[in-house]
This record gives structure tokens, C-alpha cells and sequence, in this order.
């Protein structure tokens, strides 16, 4: 059975603004068997730029029922369909907005009728919903109002059908669902994907025995996971999707969190389909040690050379590290010799080519030298030994907290903003300890390298 569905709205983002007017038809593959359609009074003011292009006023919408009073009705309408739409994204979007408002979880398999047109129909130069059906005979009565569309949407996707049983392809229409429940384990409760949150966590794939058999993060868990469910782009990948008896979760709010968990977790279970992105993979290690001349040397070598020391920072192989190496010579006027990218036993080559100062040779002092190598090295180092980052929590009232002290991870909890978020002893009592490693303090100084945090607590 299909649910398909149009709205209008008072704008372009579901962030922002509301729908003013929503249409259902349910149609069982051959024929319509039911249509709902109502005007929703958005509780804000509809622009006169989308009253010229729909046709709603807010005299129109001043009475009509508010969306939390027809949201029963559509999810019962919708419940165990396909949510079809013209340029499904946005209707989808609007509509899961709503009910997120309302602390409900609206998750439905979708099938966008613009996208199998692209598939069904090649070759047109428009495939916006009022070009299309004028191209391919379908009669559009008001344009932009819920119902109409929604009808006309309908009488496109019978149209897709039918091409796609005259090809002989009728797979092509499951295959272009958002969701297929092709070649999966049978143990594998398909209602679960509803309850999945489009939010920010770890989810956990297990086997028939409970075994955890893959680990992942995601800034929405629910289209992640869809993505391995669908994934039929290699046998590996199929070969995961038919292992999966179920699916866990964890939310964690913020992305740095949701890294630290992956990571441990990784580490934990040793899960069977993570061998290729284990971060314990990164072999390889940026470390420095002063000489006995006092200058500061660096180097590329095997983190496992290296079982007392911790690299600045990691790479996942050996010519990673050395395009990087080369970078800070480039950048800093460090001497390749002393980064050992050059062996010799007199001056490296960019002395020969002025762009070393010839701290190979000691012509340049390993002080002025040092400072140098210290500089560049900087961004891999906390600027503060002891720090608590606060980022986004599970919650609008929550915070997560990440602790490191002298230079070590402690760990991270959550807090309540509203009880203990000023008060740095108990934001510190939150600490859930966890272990520290090499891959740890990547994850942490990458994330706030190239990620911008609610808030840094240096104590």
C-alpha cells in the first residue's frame, strides 16, 4: 500500500516555518482506496509571496484544526505504507519536524516519484511535479494546493508502475525506496527501523547469537543504518545486511562522544565487520626526541616501535605521515634531516637550496631551531593540560562533558543545564571513567581541530 502525500507550508525550511494544508491518498497498487485531505492552521503568518503561489490566506487557516490535532489521523493513515511525494525529501521533512515537536517519532519508508521519473522517464528537460505531468498527460486542476497535487502525484505513480511492469522491472521501484527489506536475517524485526532515531549516537549490529558483529556512529542513526540495510554494493556489505539479527543503539548528543564510544567499543567486542575501519589500524606515528646536540627531531615510524611512547599525532599508513612531515618542513623551514626525509651525513638538501637554516650542519642554534618544531607541532598539543568540553547533550537541557587532566582523558558524562552546568565540581562528578590510548587523544584533538565546541572549562 501507498500513502501519497502533499503539503503546503508557509516557507522553504522546517526549521523555520509550518504546514498550512496536507493531503493523503492511499492507493493499493491498482487503485485508490481512501483520501484525506485538511487546511492546518500553522500559528504563524503565512507570507503574501505563498498565499500568491497557493492560494491559502490566513482568514482560510485561521480556523482549521492546529497539526497536533490531526496528527493521529495521519499517522494512523500512514501506518505500515510507502510515503510517496513529488520530491519526497521535503514533505518528509516537514511532516517528521511536526511531529519531532510533539516528542513523537515519525519514520516511514519513502519513494520520491521525482527520482523513479529520472529512472522511468529519461530525457525530459523538467522534472518539477507541474512540467512532468504536463509532459506526460496528467491533469493538474489547482496547482500547489494539497489535494490536486496529491492527486496528481497518485496518477504519476500508477503511471511508474505500469512503465515499470511494461521494462520488466518491476525491482526498479523497490530499489529506489528510501528502505528494502530484501535478503535480510529473518530473525531481524523490521519494525524496529521505525523506532530508530534520526538523532546523533552508536548503533550495534548483533547475530543470531547476540554477538555484536559491527559498531558505528552517526549524526542519524535511523539513515545510517538504512544505508547498511540497502547497501548492495559489494558482497562484504551483503554479507553484513544478512547477518543481522538486531539492532541497538545509544544516543549520545554530540559527535565527539559518539567518536570516544565507537572507538571503545570497537576495541571491546572486536566486531567481525569493523577489520577495515578500526582505528586501531593506525600503525603508524609523528614522534619527536631531542639529539645530543639538543636539536628536536622528528620522525615517521611504527607505533609499535614505540610501545612507551605516545606519537603526536597518527596515520592510518607510512606515506600519510610523510606528506604530512613534508608539509611542516614546507611550511615551518624545518630541515629534513632532522625530520628524517634526508639521509646524509653532512647538510640536508634544502640547505643546499636556502631553504634550510642549517640546523643538519649546527649553523643554526638548536634553540631558535626548537622553537620552530614547537610551533608547528602546536595544533597536535592541548593548548591546556587540564579542560572540560562541553557540547550538545542528548537533550535540550543536557550537556555533555569530556574531561582531560594533565594531558590524560578521564572520561565523559552528561549534566543538567538547569541543576549542576555552573558549578564545575559537579559537572566534574559526572565523569564516567574510561580508558586513555593513542586513538583516544586523536579522536579528541582532531574533533577540535576542525569542530567548534559550545564551551572550553580550563581549571
Amino acid at each position: 500500500m501507498y500513502a501519497v502525500i502533499d503539503i503546503e507550508t508557509t516557507g522553504g525550511s522546517p526549521r523555520n516555518e509550518k504546514i498550512t494544508e496536507i493531503a493523503v491518498i492511499l492507493h493499493d497498487g491498482e487503485k485508490i482506496v481512501k483520501e484525506y485531505n485538511t487546511l492546518i492552521n500553522p500559528e504563524r503568518y503565512i507570507p503574501s509571496f505563498i498565499t500568491a503561489l497557493t492560494g491559502i490566506t490566513n482568514e482560510m487557516v485561521a480556523d482549521a484544526p492546529r497539526f497536533y490535532e490531526v496528527a493521529k489521523d495521519i499517522v494512523e493513515l500512514t501506518e505500515n505504507q510507502i510515503f510517496v511525494a513529488h520530491n519526497a525529501s521535503f514533505d518528509y521533512r516537514f511532516i517528521k519536524s511536526e511531529f519531532k515537536s510533539l516528542g513523537y517519532n515519525f519514520a516511514r519508508e519513502q519513494l520520491c516519484t521525482l527520482k523513479l521519473s529520472r529512472k522511468l522517464f529519461p530525457g525530459f528537460r523538467s522534472y518539477s511535479l507541474g512540467n512532468l505531468c504536463s509532459s506526460l498527460g496528467i491533469q493538474i486542476v489547482n496547482r500547489h494546493r494539497a489535494a490536486d497535487d496529491a492527486l496528481a502525484t497518485t496518477r504519476l505513480l500508477e503511471l511508474l508502475l505500469k512503465r515499470s511492469e511494461e521494462q520488466g522491472k518491476p525491482e526498479i521501484i523497490s530499489s529506489s525506496m528510501s528502505f528494502s527489506v530484501r535478503n535480510l536475517h529473518p530473525a531481524l524485526d523490521i519494525s524496529i527501523i521505525d523506532s530508530l532515531p534520526e538523532e546523533t549516537g552508536v548503533y550495534y549490529f548483533l547475530n543470531e547469537r547476540n554477538q555484536v558483529i559491527y559498531v558505528g556512529k552517526s549524526k542519524n542513526i535511523r539513515k545510517r543504518v538504512l544505508s547498511h540495510l540497502g547497501n548492495t554494493g559489494s558482497k562484504r556489505a551483503l554479507e553484513l545486511a544478512g547477518n543481522i539479527a538486531a539492532i541497538d543503539y545509544e544516543l549520545t548528543g554530540s559527535e565527539l562522544i559518539a567518536l570516544l564510544v565507537e572507538s571503545g567499543e570497537i576495541k571491546k567486542h572486536m566486531p567481525r565487520y569493523n577489520r577495515a575501519q578500526r582505528r586501531i589500524n593506525l600503525h603508524y606515528g609523528l614522534f619527536s626526541w631531542k639529539d645530543s646536540r639538543g636539536y628536536l627531531n622528528l620522525s615517521i615510524d611504527q607505533t609499535a616501535n614505540h610501545i612507551n611512547d605516545t606519537p603526536v599525532t597518527c596515520f592510518s599508513n607510512l606515506s600519510e605521515g610523510r606528506a604530512l612531515l613534508s608539509r611542516l618542513i614546507e611550511r615551518y623551514w624545518l630541515c629534513q634531516k632532522l625530520c628524517g626525509l634526508y639521509q646524509t651525513e653532512g647538510a640536508c638538501f634544502h640547505y643546499g637550496i636556502r631553504q634550510c637554516n642549517g640546523a643538519c650542519i649546527g649553523k643554526e642554534p638548536a634553540g631558535i631551531y626548537n622553537n620552530r618544531v614547537i610551533k608547528a607541532l602546536s595544533s597536535y598539543y592541548y593548548e591546556n593540560r587540564n579542560f572540560l568540553i562541553i557540547d550538545r547533550g542528548r537533550t535540550p537541557g543536557e550537556r555533555s562533558v569530556v574531561q582531560v587532566e594533565n594531558g590524560k582523558y578521564m572520561g565523559f558524562g552528561f549534566v543538567d543545564i538547569e541543576e549542576s552546568y555552573v558549578h564545575l565540581d559537579n559537572i566534574r562528578d559526572c565523569i564516567k571513567i574510561f580508558e586513555d590510548n593513542k586513538d583516544i587523544q586523536q579522536i579528541i584533538r582532531s574533533y577540535l581541530n576542525r569542530t567548534e565546541v559550545e564551551k572550553i572549562i580550563r581549571y
